[in-house]
């Protein structure tokens, strides 16, 4: 086999003066939570390189509808995967982990998916991988984590949100608990959590020299959720409901449906908001008690919903141009995108695709006044990046042949 030189900076990537560009992370997860964080952390310039299988494919890379003519990349893929470069690696051979072992002098961070004891089998354990850079910072992300008596059960995003405590009072009296349209738990507990544990523990190593395993754990990080309600429970209130909170329908605060079927939101709260809105559906009545109505709310919904369904959307939306009440349009996601507010932001941008076009993503949602966001390609073919990586830490094309002879690569074309 060839040498196999290790570097702190090589020319392959394209680095730059980002906010991150310092950072260089080994990526081994899949699906949504561990793939959004590092997509995060590459958008602000970190360098990212997925650890691939070449036989158990990433699901998100099949998740129509595709981007390309030839169905190779899914819009799912191309935007989790943006700006990132992909390795494909077999972990159950023995050449793979060794590579591994190299890499880890450049790529101090690591970013796992696994269930617990995964990569311990695969000899690719925190305890082994620190003995040959104690600098690593080496991040877990699970759905229960790494220890307790729930650390080996199977979950998604709907078991997660349940077993936090959430879901026993977001819902409905009559209906019980309702299906969330986005994943809380992947992506508000799970990516979001990752990306603040990953850089807290960069923070730390600038100032200790120290590297570190974080554990991240779904469920964990939905009970912080629970701050405006449920926590006094913690303090023996009595426990929250379906519809017995100010913001779960236990107020007037609510969704209100309309007379062509689509529904206006209404969020004031605040007495100066709740008296504008009384004031444009005509119910002045309802001002003196406020949005919880003590005593009658369940009436007083019932005439709200009424007058609202007078009107369609848009006639709402014309009454309420002008007018302080926190009263909004419930919009689906392509009237979302199109507002003129997305618009002004730019929520949504152009990003190098397959076949050489660009193709629309959503940006990176946060704006600094020194920095902007790059987005330099779209997700890739599974191990594209594979012949390069390895040249750049030293291989030669015999000792990439060689390991492509021994089942290092699977069927991946390198």
């Amino acid at each position: 086999m060839g040498s196999f030189t290790c570097c702190r900076c090589f020319e392959y990537f394209e680095g730059g003066n980002t906010m991150l560009s310092r950072l260089k992370i080994l990526d081994f997860s899949t699906l949504l939570p561990g793939p959004f964080a590092t997509m995060v952390l590459a958008d602000l310039g970190a360098e990212v390189l997925r650890v691939e299988s070449p036989s158990r494919i990433d699901l998100n890379r099949i998740n129509p509808p595709f981007v390309d003519e030839k169905e190779t990349t899914s819009y799912s893929h191309a935007y989790l995967n943006r700006n990132k470069h992909s390795l494909a690696l077999d972990l159950k051979n023995r050449k793979s982990i060794e590579i591994i072992e190299g890499l880890i002098e450049t790529y101090d961070i690591i970013l796992e998916q696994f269930r617990p004891g995964v990569m311990d089998r695969l000899g690719l354990s925190y305890t082994r991988l620190s003995s040959i850079n104690p600098s690593l910072i080496y991040c877990s992300l699970t759905g229960y984590g790494q220890s307790g008596p729930w650390a080996e059960r199977v979950g998604h995003d709907i078991n997660y949100l349940s077993l936090a405590g959430i879901m026993s009072y977001s819902g409905r009296k009559e209906r019980g608990p309702g299906l969330m349209g986005i994943q809380v738990a992947d992506v508000g507990s799970g990516a979001n959590n990752t990306v603040m544990a990953i850089l807290a523990a960069v923070i730390y190593r600038m100032t200790s020299g120290k590297g570190q395993h974080i554990d991240v754990a779904m469920v964990d990080g939905l009970f912080p959720y629970h701050a405006v309600a449920a926590l006094r429970e913690l303090y023996d209130a009595p426990e929250c409901a379906y519809e017995t909170e100010v913001l779960n329908g236990g107020s007037l605060y609510d969704f209100y449906k309309t007379a062509d079927g689509r529904y206006i939101a209404f969020g004031g709260l605040e007495p100066q908001f709740f008296e504008a809105f009384c004031k444009a559906i005509g119910l002045d009545d309802l001002i003196e008690g406020s949005v919880l109505q003590f005593g009658y709310l369940e009436k007083s919904k019932q005439r709200v919903a009424e007058v609202i369904r007078s009107r369609t959307m848009a006639e709402w939306g014309e009454i309420f141009s002008g007018i302080d009440a926190c009263v909004d349009p419930v919009l689906d996601f392509k009237e979302a995108a199109n507002t003129d507010h997305a618009r002004n932001r730019g929520i949504v941008v152009q990003v190098p695709g397959p076949e050489g076009k660009e193709i629309p993503q959503i940006a990176h949602p946060v704006k600094y006044s020194s920095y902007v966001p790059q987005y330099r390609k779209s997700g890739g073919a599974l191990g594209e990046d594979t012949r390069k990586i390895l040249r750049s830490f030293g291989y030669d094309d015999a000792a990439i042949e060689e390991l492509k002879a021994e089942g290092v690569f699977g069927d991946v074309p390198v």
